[in-house]
């Protein structure tokens, strides 16, 4: 059910470029799913005209919370809001990710790239709930890009921290620490959201490792649910390609589904 609510801004924080909001919501908190995401009204002016997406950060019973870095005009506007205000919130939209109850008991990757990283929280606390030992991969440039790991730490979550500068963690790419801990472990599914280039390096490191992956993808998005065809790419389902619209189909897909640029 897609809910159009005005939600009150509860709490704000920011670290730099990077903003958490917590609203209330219950509807929406009701009824999100890990994976999903929101459309958010970011002006009362026409510009800019379109609402923005964002992933579903985490939920409680009454709230929702957002995680995201002011990287253009609209999420500039979205990261002025203060405490108090109200933001125009449509959702929870799209297919979120598969939680298996087969799980129970085993290894799970979760693997996200610097905002990427906003998705994942949720995901791992659904997947404790399910008796999974999720693990997260949190990736960035430097040590300014990884500002939820202290969250992501109280909660109580096992995690592995890589920066490209050595500034923090591993040295190198987020992908490069996965790899590096397949060789003494093999997780029985692997989640990510991030940076294009970062997912389509670790759905090769999976179908290397004969490994199951679901991988949420960003989009520019006119509408959210479907009706402006702004988001469509292809797809591989049955050996053949198909042009499927990421807010509706998506935002989650099979690893082996998605068809990488430059492919």
């Amino acid at each position: 059910m897609i809910i159009d609510r005005q939600a009150r801004i509860v709490e704000k924080k920011n670290w730099g470029r990077y903003f958490l909001f917590r609203l209330k919501s219950p509807e929406i908190a009701r009824s999100s799913q890990p994976g999903q995401f929101l459309m958010i009204k970011v002006s009362e002016t026409t510009s800019p005209l379109l609402r923005r997406p964002l992933s579903l950060h985490y939920r409680s019973n009454q709230e929702v919370e957002i995680f995201f870095q002011a990287t253009g005009m609209g999420t500039e506007l979205l990261s002025k809001k203060k405490a108090g205000e109200t933001l125009d919130i449509l959702g929870p939209l799209g297919r979120g990710f598969s939680l298996n109850k087969e799980f129970k008991g085993k290894e799970v990757f979760c693997v996200g790239g610097g905002r990427g990283i906003a998705p994942l929280f949720f995901l791992a606390k659904e997947l404790q709930l399910l008796g999974a030992r999720p693990t997260i991969f949190y990736g960035g440039k430097t040590s300014g890009d990884l500002p939820l790991r202290s969250k992501l730490e109280e909660a109580g979550l096992e995690i592995k921290i890589s920066t490209d500068d050595g500034s923090t963690g591993f040295r190198g790419l987020v992908t490069s620490l996965v790899e590096n801990e397949l060789q003494s472990q093999k997780p029985a599914f692997v989640y990510a959201c991030g940076p294009e280039a970062m997912m389509k390096k670790l759905s090769e490191i999976c179908l290397k490792n004969e490994l199951s992956a679901e991988f949420s993808l960003e989009s520019i998005m006119g509408c959210g649910i479907g009706a402006c065809w702004g988001c469509v790419r292809p797809f591989r389902k049955n050996g053949e390609i198909h042009y499927l619209k990421v807010c509706q189909d998506g935002p989650v897909f099979h690893s082996r589904e998605i068809v990488w640029m430059g492919e």
